[in-house]
């Protein structure tokens, strides 16, 4: 792909420069944008287009949350990766929730910071969905009986081949495991995959792994 175009949310100028300044090291990466408040995402994103955007959780107005929710509803949304003080905890869980494409600690090393903008950028996400389910196991939301009825019943219009492989990402097995464990050619295990997240409207592996954990269908072997 070409040039990826990264939006920078958060609220401390210092952490947004210091992002900037990595970021302008790459050749095939441009801050087309800043922002330093959630609220002021939404319309920062309507007016530089942004591939990408890195997103502070915590944030005074508006926080990152929120808006991971409001520009993953845009049409076309951006990937969104939200930064992070700690390595893990219930907010990330909410912005994983909210469709971002995974999270970041901010004193993530700046190749790595590249390697996940490029990552997103291209559609993958850069948190697997084992460590999702493992996140969501320690962060179990307050309204649990509630969600697991509800994904039970989204799944519930996937096909028996279709959950068979939802079910398999929920685990956190690759394309490649996938095809070995259900006898299909990893081309086919690629298009289930699409089909899945386009009848249940997802955007990401995780998402998957998300519902999959939610409708109480995750292999306990995973």
């Amino acid at each position: 792909m070409g040039i990826v175009r990264v939006l920078l949310v958060d609220d401390d100028a210092l952490v947004r420069a210091g992002l900037r300044l990595i970021l302008s090291s790459a050749e095939d990466i441009e801050v087309v944008g800043e922002t330093d408040d959630g609220a002021g995402a939404v319309t920062a994103v309507r007016q530089h287009r942004p591939d990408v955007v890195l997103m502070d959780i915590r944030m005074p107005r508006m926080d990152g949350i929120t808006a991971t929710a409001a520009l993953r509803a845009l049409d076309p949304p951006p990937q969104v990766i939200v930064l992070t003080t700690f390595q893990a905890d219930e907010h990330v869980v909410a912005a994983l929730r909210a469709g971002a494409s995974g999270f970041l600690v901010k004193d993530t090393p700046p190749g790595d910071i590249l390697a996940a903008i490029r990552l997103v950028a291209a559609g993958d996400a850069i948190i697997s969905p084992s460590v999702t389910r493992t996140l969501l196991s320690h962060f179990a939301p307050s309204d649990a009986f509630e969600r697991r009825h509800a994904a039970a019943k989204r799944l519930e219009g996937l096909s028996d081949r279709e959950r068979e492989v939802a079910t398999a990402v929920g685990a956190g097995a690759s394309n490649v495991e996938i095809a070995s464990m259900l006898f299909m050619s990893e081309a086919t295990v690629k298009a289930h995959v699409s089909r899945v997240l386009s009848k249940l409207n997802l955007s990401n592996r995780v998402q998957i792994a998300i519902l999959v954990h939610d409708g109480g269908q995750a292999s306990p072997q995973a």
